[in-house]
Parts: C-alpha cells; sequence; structure tokens
C-alpha cells in the first residue's frame, strides 16, 4: 500500500513538472486516477489543450469525462474550472451560457436533442401537404406559397422528450434559425395534423398560424443553433424546416422533425 502511495506521488509530481495537455490528461485517465484529482490537476497546473470538435470526440473516446473536458475548456479560456467539480454545475454552465462546449458530436444538417444527459438525433417523418384540394408533400426543389394543412402518418412521434426540452439545430448553409418553424401538432386516432403558411410571410387570416409555436434559438457555432424549451406542455411537435414545395401534378417527399412532449 505504502508502494502505491509513493508511485501515486511520483506520478503527480511529474505531471506538476510539465505543462499539461491532452496526451497529459489521456495519461491520468487510462492511470485510473479519479476524476476529482484529474480536474484538480487541471485546475492547478499549467496546461495548454487542443480542443477542437474533432479533438473533443477523440478524448472522449479516450476515456476522458466530460466534467474532465470542461475543466480543460475552462483552464484553456483562463478560468480555473471550479464549475466542472460537479456535474450540476457543468450542465447549468453550458446551458445558460449557450455555448459551444456541449454540442452533439459529428454533426450533419438536422436536430438534435438531450435524453438523460446525452446527445440523440431527432428523426424525422415524411409530412404530406394538402392545400386547396390539391395533395402536395414537403421536398426541397421549389416553393409553394400559402395556407397548408401537413399531415403524418401515426399517432405519436418515436422521439419522446420530457421538459425543459433543450435542442440543437445545425442548419444547411445560408440558412438562419429563424427560417425555422415549431408547430404544435393536433392529434388524430391514427395520424397528426398541422395548418402552416410556407413560403411567404406569416400572418393570421385563415388560421394560417393556428399550430405555430414561437421559440428563439441562439447561435453557438457555425450553423448551430441552441433551443431550450421550458414550457411547452405535453403533446406532439415538430420542427419543420425552411422550403415547403411540390406540384399539383407530382407528389415529393420531405421531412418533419416531430417530438413527443411527456410531462
Amino acid at each position: 500500500m505504502k508502494l502505491a502511495y509513493v508511485l501515486l506521488a511520483a506520478g503527480l509530481l511529474t505531471f506538476a513538472q510539465e505543462t499539461l495537455n491532452n496526451d497529459s490528461v489521456v495519461k491520468m485517465v487510462k492511470s485510473g486516477l479519479g476524476e476529482s484529482l484529474i480536474i484538480n490537476m487541471i485546475r492547478s497546473q499549467p496546461g495548454k489543450y487542443s480542443l477542437s470538435p474533432d479533438d473533443l470526440v477523440k478524448l472522449k473516446q479516450q476515456g476522458v469525462s466530460d466534467n474532465v473536458l470542461s475543466a480543460m475548456v475552462s483552464k484553456n479560456s483562463g478560468g480555473s474550472g471550479a464549475n466542472a467539480t460537479t456535474p450540476a454545475n457543468t450542465a447549468n454552465t453550458a446551458n445558460t451560457a449557450g455555448s459551444a462546449n456541449d454540442l452533439p458530436p459529428n454533426l450533419e444538417i438536422g436536430v438534435y436533442y438531450k435524453k438523460a444527459g446525452q446527445w440523440e438525433e431527432m428523426l424525422p417523418e415524411v409530412v404530406t401537404w394538402k392545400s386547396g384540394g390539391v395533395l402536395k408533400t414537403f421536398a426541397t426543389n421549389g416553393i409553394v406559397k400559402g395556407d397548408m394543412n401537413g399531415h403524418l402518418q401515426g399517432a405519436n412521434s418515436r422521439n419522446s422528450v420530457t421538459s425543459p426540452l433543450e435542442v440543437v439545430i445545425y442548419a444547411p448553409e445560408g440558412v438562419a434559425i429563424t427560417e425555422y418553424q415549431l408547430l404544435h401538432l393536433r392529434s388524430q386516432k391514427d395520424s397528426r395534423e398541422f395548418r402552416t403558411m410556407t413560403g411567404g410571410v406569416f400572418h393570421s387570416s385563415g388560421g394560417a398560424t393556428r399550430d405555430v409555436v414561437p421559440f428563439e434559438g441562439k447561435k453557438v457555432a457555425s450553423r448551430t443553433y441552441r433551443v431550450i424549451l421550458p414550457n411547452l406542455g405535453a403533446g406532439e411537435y415538430g420542427f419543420l424546416p425552411p422550403g415547403a414545395v411540390g406540384s399539383a401534378s407530382t407528389a415529393s417527399v420531405g421531412k418533419l422533425y416531430t417530438f413527443r412532449l411527456i410531462e
């Protein structure tokens, strides 16, 4: 037992004599040192860390915890990393600041939501549109303007979440968060429906915005927006990307990012 303490002290002394980096942290993790001890080392010793999205993913794959990563980020930014000592403080800091420190890995165009502390992809569903007696679908090769009724098969979304809901939207190049719509879906026996305005400026005439739910998104990185939804209420919802399209003679397929909120 005494020998183990001697070896541990010698190892810490070695780390204390050098500027810590990514490799140093991975070495401490793999040696079995406790998370709180590693965080204290990061806070108290000089350090210079590479923390690009690819670096963060690699560190995570090598067993570095979110709390240790948060301490490294804080140290790089000139902070002490004090908020990284407990998981609750780490989560609150990331959510309140709307920082880019806590984002889904390997982002692709789409919508992501946090469930039990982990990021999940919000799986989309096919939307069928009906306007003026003509059946249309949502896609990306044209624009249909007007009051549109959307229809989805199935009574519930496969994405089940609880409130408050934290969402990250990674948008296509040149698309702003204000071009997305959050919609409240009205449940039928075996389907869900909603009404909205597509391809033009929103207005309230004709009930076109009956199911549109206001929301705000904060830009936290290039093409990346964080959305916090604290008080939606139980029900079926969906994020509609910009560009509702179709033609009177040809149907085409598209998507709505749906979720079921369970209180």
